[in-house]
Parts: structure tokens; C-alpha cells; sequence
């Protein structure tokens, strides 16, 4: 018997380590779980030019439609005076994304009528693309990157959501898309491991123009301001990236080929 302990408080010691060890449990359980939360909600904060080189493209739109295994990508925002009632859980987990309405035309109010299928030249609009994809099997429902504005120029990634279903309501004397999405279990990283990639590798216009002006047009080794490069001081390869001016530099063509991928 341990020192201090009366013969009659067995009962009670063992409770106690039971007490321990439900204790533990409940507190491995617990952090797995927060765990697992923090792999699932990005909340990863991007300028717009960041969000752009990691989708690869100018997104001035507010839905990307892109046929599975690719991600489609919508934009949201919940900042007052926003266009689109979109709503976000509290958790982060679920999402109520309103579809678009028609291009703003002299005379037309976009509010006042319904939220197109198609496009003047007959081709379905992404608010219809989104639906059917939102009606095919489970199996087949499309993952979703969620972007949701914060101030102009700044944005948050959400993370990857799964398209659920959508609807086709009244509201205000008019149709309007809603599509509903939950947050993926799909391993984001395994998913977004080839965009992260050529996001790190792109280099975005203002970074050149920061760059072309540092480095005055010219070739930073001999002096040439023709057939000029921009250049990933650390390579890619090698971990570089080309979102900061601090890694990109200007060489001419010769120099630039002569570096290949070695880190002078």
C-alpha cells in the first residue's frame, strides 16, 4: 500500500484513476477533433493578386464552374452594401451561396428579374452549371473553393467545400439560385498541392513592376535591357517563390540561361 493512503480509500484511489484516465481520453479526443477543424477551415489570408496567381487567371466573376476532379471556385462576401446574400456558419462549416443575376444593361434593374439559366447566347450561365452539378451523383458533385472577401484587395480562403444541393426559390418577386455547400473531409493539401505549386511559381504583375523599377529595365549582371527575363533569384526548384520582389530580379536572355536552375 502506498504511504499516506488508509486501507479503506482503495475504492476511492481507484476512482480517482479512472477519473485520470476518462480525463485523458476525453482531452486526446478533444484535440483531435480541434485538430481535424484546423486541417478543414483554411481562413489562410491572400491579397487578390495572391488569389489570383494561385487560381491562374483574373477572377472577375464570382463563380468558376470547372468540371471534376478540377475545383471550381466562387467568391463570396458578407460585408454590408455586398450584391449577394451569402451566409456562412458560425463553425465555418456549412455555406448558403446565392447564385448571380443577369449583367447590368441600361434600363435593367438586375434585382427585378429572375436569375438567368442561360446566357443571350444560349449557353447555360454558371448559376446552371452549378445546379446540375448540385443534381448528379454523390460521387460526382463537385469540391469548391471558397473565397470570401473582407476588405477591398484582401481575402480569406475558406477551404474546400462540397457542392450538396441547391434551389431555385422566390424571393422579393423574382427566382433566385441558392446552392448549398458543406465544408469537404478531402484532404486539402493532396487536393491543392499542384495550384499551391504554380501559385508559388507565378509571378504577379505588380511584383514585375516593382522589379522593373528596382532593377531599372535592365539585366542586373551585364547592364542589357533587351530580350529581358524575370528571374527567380532562389529557383523554384529549389523552394523559391515568386511572390515577393525580393526574389525576382531581371536578367537578359543569355544570363538567364546561363543560371539554368543553379544558385549562384
Amino acid at each position: 500500500m502506498s504511504p499516506g493512503v488508509a486501507e479503506g480509500d482503495g475504492g476511492g484511489l481507484a476512482a480517482s484513476r479512472a477519473g485520470v484516465t476518462q480525463l485523458k481520453e476525453y482531452t486526446r479526443a478533444t484535440v483531435a477533433k480541434l485538430e481535424e477543424a484546423e486541417h478543414r477551415v483554411r481562413d489562410e489570408i491572400l491579397t487578390y493578386w495572391e488569389m489570383c496567381a494561385r487560381e491562374r487567371g483574373s477572377l472577375q466573376r464570382g463563380m468558376y464552374f470547372r468540371e471534376p476532379p478540377a475545383v471550381s471556385v466562387v467568391l463570396m462576401s458578407r460585408r454590408p452594401g455586398a450584391p449577394y446574400d451569402d451566409s456562412l456558419s458560425e463553425d465555418g462549416a456549412e455555406l448558403v451561396y446565392e447564385g448571380h443575376d443577369i449583367r447590368r444593361e441600361p434600363g435593367t434593374d438586375p434585382k427585378s428579374v429572375d436569375q438567368p439559366w442561360t446566357l443571350p447566347s444560349g449557353e447555360p450561365t454558371e448559376n446552371a452549371l452549378f445546379a446540375r452539378a448540385a443534381d448528379s451523383p454523390e460521387a460526382s458533385k463537385p469540391l469548391v473553393r471558397v473565397y470570401e472577401k473582407l476588405r477591398p484587395g484582401i481575402w480569406s480562403d475558406r477551404g474546400l467545400f462540397q457542392l450538396i444541393a441547391y434551389e431555385y426559390k422566390s424571393l422579393a418577386g423574382r427566382k433566385v439560385f441558392k446552392f448549398r455547400m458543406r465544408l469537404s473531409d478531402t484532404p486539402d493539401e493532396l487536393v491543392h498541392q499542384e495550384e499551391m505549386d504554380e501559385f508559388r511559381r507565378i509571378i504577379p504583375s505588380w511584383v514585375k513592376q516593382a522589379v522593373y523599377k528596382r532593377d531599372k529595365g535592365c539585366c542586373v549582371i551585364c547592364g542589357a535591357d533587351d530580350q529581358i527575363h524575370f528571374d527567380h533569384e532562389l529557383p523554384f526548384s529549389r523552394g523559391g517563390t515568386g511572390l515577393t520582389p525580393e526574389n525576382v530580379r531581371i536578367l537578359c536572355a543569355r544570363h538567364n540561361l546561363e543560371k539554368g536552375a543553379r544558385i549562384e
